[in-house]
């Protein structure tokens, strides 16, 4: 990877909760411009703890991350709204609210580009109901943009989670066990439109994961962590099941 394909550069990363024991220790990770990465490893690992510290929902204790040329972990306040617009995230439980109808919590992907007042009063253009309206025709929810949010299965809501990211129009999306919860077949869907991103609209996708096949079949690069320290990164092709089982501690997880 050349250094002007590079979007996001994390060096020497660390974080501790409590000041003694290390959640993250020392990880390094380059991600490029539309470039499909999963961060595999057992529950507990650090995956969430990564992510979280890249769009700064948690403060990293030591270590650097740059995206898109920009050092984060230097940045504040409107600085840090602005750069992280073009970061958006897919969560495990949805995030969305439950009260609100599908296209109120895909157009909260628009908030970065709001003032305050807009942002509260919840007022936005009609390009912006367009765009929301077009992700959810991406995502296969145009039919669902005016139900409540608590009346779609979990595959429905994380469609909907998707397609929030998307209109935020971003760089990269940080995707943190988005399927943990869901069925197989529903687990490939959501996987297929994270893929497309990639593949169609250029957008970098970094991606946590317990599924190991799934690593495997769609990722350009996996990066694996056990016990927050880095233990081994490659192409799909370099993780037998071996190094896999490096990662896991127990050959028998590499079937779960």
């Amino acid at each position: 990877m050349r250094d002007n394909e590079t979007l996001l550069r994390i060096d020497n990363l660390s974080k501790s909760y409590d000041g003694k024991t290390l959640a993250l220790d020392n990880i390094s990770l380059a991600l490029g411009e539309g470039e499909f990465v999963s961060v595999i490893g057992s529950s507990g690992a650090g995956k969430s703890t990564l992510l979280r510290c890249i769009n700064g929902l948690i403060k990293p204790s030591s270590g650097s991350i740059v995206f898109d040329g920009v050092e984060m972990t230097k940045l504040r306040g409107k600085r840090l709204r602005t750069q992280r617009r073009r970061m958006s995230m897919v969560f495990q439980n949805y995030n969305l609210v439950l009260r609100s109808s599908v296209i109120q919590n895909v157009l909260q992907g628009r908030l970065g580009y709001k003032n305050a007042v807009a942002g509260a009063l919840g007022i936005f253009s009609k390009e912006d109901k367009e765009k929301a309206l077009s992700m959810l025709e991406r995502v296969g929810m145009a039919d669902f943009a005016y139900v409540r949010a608590d009346q779609l299965s979990g595959g429905q809501k994380q469609r909907v989670g998707i397609a929030r990211a998307l209109v935020q129009e971003p760089a990269l999306i940080l995707a943190d066990e988005p399927i943990a919860s869901l069925d197989p077949k529903t687990s490939r869907t959501v996987m297929d439109l994270l893929r497309t991103a990639t593949d169609d609209l250029g957008i970098a996708c970094l991606v946590s994961l317990h599924q190991v096949e799934f690593a495997r079949e769609y990722s350009d690069f996996i990066f694996g962590i056990a016990k927050g320290q880095e233990c081994c990164k490659g192409t799909p092709c370099d993780f037998t099941n071996d190094v896999l089982a490096g990662v896991y501690e127990d050959e028998d997880l590499l079937d779960a």
